[in-house]
């Protein structure tokens, strides 16, 4: 499979060429060793994808010839997953592995009992390195979409965030599975994965949520990581509704 770069500019089905500089020229040129006459895949990132062809490679300038491009819809099930921050890289374990199973949309969630914390200029570098790490596995994964990484919020900004969607609370403490809500939810098209800290979410943040829409689910028998749960979620919802 032909190794996949993205483009800074927008593509549609008039675009013929196009030119890769800064990062990806770099891994295109010194990493991945690719030359003249050589195919590869573009994308932008925004549901456009074409083969193309290097016509012209440099150290800091890559220039591809492109087939025509194609339009890539979205899939049926649009997810968003609001992560709560988390101690050490377990929240971006979480926005690597849920890029590469589709998700839509990132929303860091700054909980109560989130140990790490977002103030100042560490909130512009958290939001820098989440969309990085979505690019990245956008990448790997070879989509041709590239997940939006937001702002974060508080938990009284989580339902004004999502409000398209229909709001799950990851909640082991659940009377419902996700496997029942899933049975009664069949023609869901867009959701929103609420998952907690290392030290849960708490009562407080869980009523306050569910007062405001939200269902909790529980997912599966055991207690689950921050950084697994929503990845774990997403493919079983996948899988439950006929998506994959």
């Amino acid at each position: 499979m032909a190794n996949l770069y993205f483009s800074d500019t927008p593509i549609d089905e008039s675009t013929t060429i196009v030119t890769l500089t800064g990062d990806e020229a770099h891994h295109a040129a010194q990493v991945a060793r690719l030359r003249e006459g050589e195919t590869i895949v573009i994308a932008d990132g925004r549901g456009w994808r074409a083969s193309g062809v290097a016509q012209a490679v440099t150290k800091s300038v890559v220039e591809v010839a492109l087939s025509t491009p194609v339009f890539e819809p979205a899939t049926g099930l649009e997810v968003t997953l609001v992560q709560a921050l988390a101690k050490g890289d377990r929240d971006e374990l979480a926005v690597q592995a849920s890029t590469e199973l589709g998700v839509s949309r990132v929303i860091p969630w700054q909980a109560e009992r989130s140990i790490s914390r977002w103030v100042g200029e560490k909130k512009t570098r958290g939001v820098a390195r989440w969309q990085t790490i979505a690019r990245e596995a956008a990448k790997q994964s070879v989509r041709s979409r590239i997940p939006i990484v937001t702002e974060p919020v508080a938990v009284d900004g989580i339902i004004e965030a999502c409000e398209r969607e229909k709001v799950l609370v990851l909640d082991p403490r659940a009377d419902q599975g996700i496997g029942e809500w899933a049975r009664t939810n069949s023609d869901i098209t867009a959701v929103a994965l609420v998952v907690g800290p290392e030290g849960g979410i708490s009562e407080g943040e869980v009523a306050a949520l569910v007062s405001a829409g939200a269902t909790p689910v529980r997912v599966g028998t055991e207690i689950m990581r921050t950084s697994t749960a929503g990845p774990a979620t997403i493919a079983a919802l996948n899988a439950l509704l006929g998506h994959w």
